[in-house]
């Protein structure tokens, strides 16, 4: 299998595995929207790491398939691609993107999909569609503008330009940069302490943000005080509510 889903403690791990560079073939992005979809469904998966591997997260679209296609065939094809992403995306659970090594074009856009991004110091991250004469196609010219401002997205789209970690760090692209050995296992720390959070406290605080950034202030904070609301129906927040008050903050078990 080209993307393989393990699941421990809480935590499914999403691990691209097609040697040597995850090229992000049709096979790999169907395989990818599978797994995001059972990763979703299943209850013992609270939260979520995208992996690639100690060397290479994933270098791209596989450019030998894409050459072969036509107007016609991407036109069919296109919609597909981008929904194997948006399913990741819409994992309504955290997700955290494990980056090591190469991280282009399909790969950079499949760990803006993540809630958080870890990378390591040997990682490079960027969208060089434009040196083929395309632009990104997966969420690129979407996400990314989102993540670091339009601005910084047209610099990085623009150029095709690769960024060492240190200055995607700066650019808001990733959120924390790490020795290249310890990339999957802080991202798993992350994933792991969150999965043992509530899990539908954690839903709303995601939904409520990804909603808030695609609508006006009002219809956020509209959108926000329903979550909000509702989960004082849930057995999860009477649990972090008696646990405050008895026991102090942060000391609360939720199912």
């Amino acid at each position: 299998m080209t993307v393989n889903l393990e699941v421990a403690e809480g935590v499914g791990t999403l691990r691209l595995d097609r040697p040597p560079m995850n090229a992000l073939d049709v096979a790999t992005q169907d395989r990818l929207k599978e797994l995001a979809e059972e990763a979703t469904r299943r209850e013992d998966v609270r939260a979520v790491v995208l992996y690639g591997g100690e060397k290479v997260f994933a270098a791209g679209a596989d450019i030998k398939e894409m050459q072969a296609m036509d107007h016609t065939a991407m036109v069919l094809r296109s919609r597909a691609l981008q929904d194997a992403f948006t399913a990741v995306a819409r994992i309504p659970k955290p997700v955290v993107a494990a980056v090591t090594g190469y991280a282009l074009g399909g790969g950079c856009e499949l760990a803006l999909c993540a809630d958080y991004r870890i990378a390591g110091d040997n990682a490079k991250l960027g969208q060089p569609e434009i040196l083929l004469g395309l632009i990104p196609g997966a969420g690129g010219t979407q996400r990314l503008s989102r993540l670091i401002g339009p601005s910084r997205a047209k610099d990085l789209i623009f150029t095709g330009r690769m960024v060492k970690a240190d200055e995607a760090l700066a650019l808001g692209l990733v959120d924390r940069v790490v020795p290249a050995g310890e990339v999957y296992e802080q991202a798993h720390t992350w994933a792991a302490r969150l999965a043992q959070g509530p899990a539908l406290a954690l839903r709303a605080a995601k939904e409520a943000v990804d909603a808030g950034l695609e609508t006006d202030i009002d219809t956020g904070l509209t959108v926000e005080r329903n979550w909000f609301a509702g989960l004082f129906a849930t057995e999860d927040r009477e649990r972090g509510m008696r646990s405050f008050v008895e026991e102090g903050p942060g000391k609360a078990k939720f199912r």
